[in-house]
């Protein structure tokens, strides 16, 4: 009844699950490289344009449960090919958009594109390393990390060439090729294998939830709720990182590192996106072995540190360039330990439903991103800034002094009802 997947078989699946990860990135870590261009063309500000942003991770993550319960039916590559076609269509949609509603139009369409992408996935390398969730997660969310890192300085060239539209439309189109090619080599595990508790510090069900389960229960909604406080800064950072260094004046400055020399906006995009893509399987193995609320208090404050010091000295463009490095790789664990904590909580079996609908968090983080450009025109970055420390120092005391004990307790209880009837369990 149970065909014996080779030794290699998830290993290559990993790889190919990175690859189309790698291919989607630019949906969003590249689009802040968009935004001025598209302002000095059409003038419909940058807040106007933001939206087309807040509704791409919208569409992206909300969409996803939806997408997952084809992906339980369909398997992964009917679902991941068909978003190959979308995130070609919806930059080509951009590259020749006229108006708002069409910049709009090709937003929705690369979330829905990018969404089909992700939670497939993200799902499948769950399936694939039930004992490693943190790492395969990591790994997986990796690719989307860090896949724009290699385009950055292409991009940026052909913007300043040809044109932000042909950049839409080459890199469109080949992002979108690349992601259709592969979806036809991804598949499901033969069997699910079932989680085996490693450690007293990574406590973890013998009992799989499904979705309907897992949202009636407080666990999900405070990781859901921290999951929004978090990535509402890593949004509003990644969105806002070049108008943010125009502000700042150090945009256009040359640096030089490692003997190369480059513009100071360049060189901070592209090492944020090779710390975010490195610190999601850093902190996702982290996470394995000393637990997932303590590397989250860990990444959470280190966070809010980064901030702070981009906040006082990030107009020197060294430190804008390192502060931001730093604030990324840690900001971009999120997508590892969210996942890998909820599959811990909630089992296997239904790990791509139930991540996909905590991953619907980032959506709502979302909805922030052009508040963000309305409260920086009000009262400056600072303000902004301010607002990201403070989501990432209460997320930090979540983690420790409410999730940590909270999950303790229901998955005692799932696992000895019975002694639960006769005197309550203390959360440790």
């Amino acid at each position: 009844m149970e065909r014996q997947d080779s030794p290699s078989a998830k290993w290559w699946q990993l790889a190919f699950g990175v690859i189309c990860m790698a291919m989607i990135a630019n949906l969003q870590y590249g689009w802040t490289l968009f935004v001025d261009p598209i302002d000095q063309r059409y003038h419909w500000g940058r807040a106007a344009i933001q939206l087309a942003f807040t509704l791409f991770v919208a569409t992206e993550t909300w969409l996803v449960p939806v997408e997952a319960w084809f992906v339980d039916r369909y398997g992964p590559s009917l679902v991941v090919a068909f978003g190959g076609v979308m995130i070609a269509l919806a930059w080509t949609i951009d590259a020749y958009a006229d108006s708002l509603a069409l910049l709009y139009l090709g937003a929705v369409v690369g979330g829905i594109g990018a969404g089909s992408v992700y939670g497939t996935c993200v799902g499948n390398a769950l399936k694939w390393f039930p004992h490693r969730r943190g790492l395969a997660a990591g790994a997986t969310a990796a690719g989307f990390g860090a896949g724009a890192a290699i385009t950055v300085v292409p991009i940026a060239r052909m913007i300043a060439s040809s044109g932000y539209q042909d950049a839409f439309l080459y890199f469109g189109i080949g992002q979108g090729a690349i992601v259709l090619a592969l979806a036809f080599l991804l598949r499901k595990p033969a069997t699910i294998v079932p989680m085996q508790r490693k450690s007293l510090r990574l406590p973890q069900t013998k009992i799989d939830r499904s979705p309907r389960e897992a949202v009636r229960t407080p666990v999900f909604w405070v990781m859901y709720a921290m999951f929004v406080m978090v990535a509402s800064g890593g949004l509003m950072a990644a969105a806002q990182i070049a108008p943010i260094a125009q502000d700042f004046h150090v945009a256009g400055v040359p640096v030089s590192l490692f003997g190369l020399q480059m513009a100071a906006l360049t060189l901070a995009i592209s090492l944020d996106r090779i710390f975010d893509g490195f610190g999601r399987p850093f902190f996702g193995y982290v996470s394995d072995n000393i637990g997932r609320e303590n590397t989250m208090f860990i990444a959470f404050s280190t966070a809010a540190l980064a901030v702070i010091v981009l906040l006082t000295y990030g107009h020197h463009p060294m430190v804008f360039v390192f502060a931001t490095a730093v604030y990324f790789g840690v900001f971009g664990e999120i997508y590892s330990l969210f996942p890998a904590t909820c599959g811990d909580t909630f089992g296997s079996k239904y790990a791509a439903s139930n991540a996909g609908l905590l991953y619907t968090a980032k959506g709502t983080a979302a909805f922030l991103v052009p508040f963000a450009s309305l409260l920086s025109a009000a009262y400056g970055w600072s303000a902004v800034f301010s607002l990201i420390i403070g989501l990432n120092v209460a997320a930090a005391a979540l983690a420790i002094f409410l999730l940590r004990p909270l999950r303790a307790r229901y998955l005692a209880e799932a696992q000895h009802p019975a002694a639960l009837t006769t005197q309550p369990i203390r959360a440790v």
